[in-house]
């Protein structure tokens, strides 16, 4: 019996990642129009907590791109942060102000001065977006993150998607970048084939995902769709449960804006433990999605991983149990099958976005993919409390 599942699980993750593949290179380029000139005024909001070391940074790729300024405003909402990012922003602000900058806006909010105090101990994001949504302007409106570095046309290509009427949401993709070990190798590869399933997932109509870090919306949508009434109790997920509230609410209006000059970069994790945290917050809202052709994705992979550990066990085990012969080959089958499509997946998302560096860290991230995704899989389920940003959430 364990032959047969084993079987069935990898015959199901080969065609699960043969289907993703193909669809991600189906997904049209976008493309800007020849002369386009953007017509709607865009709010870009950016929570933020203890970020000094990055916001100044992340404001001015945003700022020296090539969106024009008449029509770019920035809203940084300052987290109870106990560092100096608040002030960092405001100083940009004023120098905007002077005429020393690009004549886009920058707006400071601090959220102690919304919240009551005892919310400095508690993740704040959604709060944080649902305050600079109340301050924006404009039909627009984007988020990312205020440790990320924005391309100069990224803007320019959002507008562009939002110029058909029917589109209510884009998501963009984010990729790691200045890795500076194993561990972050893995990262930015595992985080490659993710975009290729977020972008794959929407050209199909199976299922919709996106990353807050580049995340564009209409401002009326979010109204619509009561924001995040009803997930106001999980600290993570401001993104995932958005877009699959507009997916539901308006069929075919959100798209993956598929242009390597669109993708906006951040860093990868650089400990085990930050790794373990971020994971585990993200996996505790599986269970909560209300997407079951994700569910039944991301169950598909988990099970397969598992399956491959406990026919690893069964083969250790064979002084005991005597069961060599039969799992030792399964369990090679296993490794082979797994190897041979998660790297013709991966290839070809490196290939898309001159990664093909990250391809000789492949041999071990896929052994670390293997045990992570049971790994924190597992947690995800019994383990609902991590870190996050300092702060212990649910």
């Amino acid at each position: 019996m364990t032959a047969i599942f084993s079987i069935l699980f990898s015959l199901a993750y080969a065609a699960l990642l043969t289907i993703y593949r193909s669809s991600w290179k189906a997904i049209p380029e976008a493309q800007l129009p020849q002369n386009f000139k953007p017509k709607n005024f865009i709010t870009i909001i950016i929570p933020a907590r203890n970020e000094a070391e990055n916001i100044e940074a992340c404001l001015r790729s945003i700022l020296y791109g090539t969106y024009p300024s008449n029509l770019l405003g920035v809203i940084v909402i300052d987290d109870f942060s106990e560092d100096e990012t608040a002030e960092i922003v405001y100083q940009l602000s004023e120098s905007l102000s002077r005429g020393l900058g690009t004549g886009s806006s920058v707006t400071c909010i601090r959220l102690a001065e919304h919240l009551p105090p005892e919310a400095r101990f508690t993740p704040n994001k959604k709060k944080a977006i649902e305050l600079g949504l109340a301050q924006a302007k404009g039909e627009i409106i984007v988020t990312t993150d205020a440790d990320c570095r924005a391309p100069k046309d990224w803007l320019l290509l959002i507008a562009a998607a939002f110029d058909n009427p029917h589109i209510k949401m884009v998501c963009g993709p984010v990729a790691f970048h200045q890795e500076k070990n194993l561990l972050q190798k893995f990262q930015s590869l595992d985080f490659l084939g993710m975009m290729g399933i977020t972008g794959a997932g929407a050209q199909l109509g199976w299922h919709y995902m996106a990353n807050g870090a580049n995340l564009a919306y209409r401002k009326q949508v979010f109204k619509e769709v009561n924001g995040y009434a009803g997930d106001e109790d999980l600290a993570s997920g401001d993104d995932m449960f958005l877009v699959q509230k507009v997916a539901k609410h308006w069929p075919r209006s959100t798209v993956f804006l598929k242009n390597q000059k669109a993708t906006v970069l951040t860093e990868a994790a650089p400990d085990w433990k930050s790794f373990w945290q971020q994971r585990l917050r993200w996996g505790t809202k599986n269970a909560a999605l209300p997407s079951w052709p994700l569910r039944l994705s991301l169950l598909t992979v988990f099970l397969f991983c598992c399956s491959i550990w406990v026919n690893l066990a069964l083969v250790l085990m064979y002084p005991v149990v005597g069961l060599l012969a039969n799992n030792l080959w399964i369990l090679l089958f296993q490794i082979t099958i797994k190897a041979h499509f998660d790297y013709l997946f991966l290839s070809e998302m490196c290939r898309y976005f001159n990664r093909r560096d990250l391809l000789r860290w492949f041999w071990p991230s896929f052994f670390l993919h293997t045990a992570y995704i049971v790994l924190l899989g597992t947690a995800s389920i019994f383990l609902k409390k991590y870190e996050w940003k300092g702060r212990k959430a649910t």
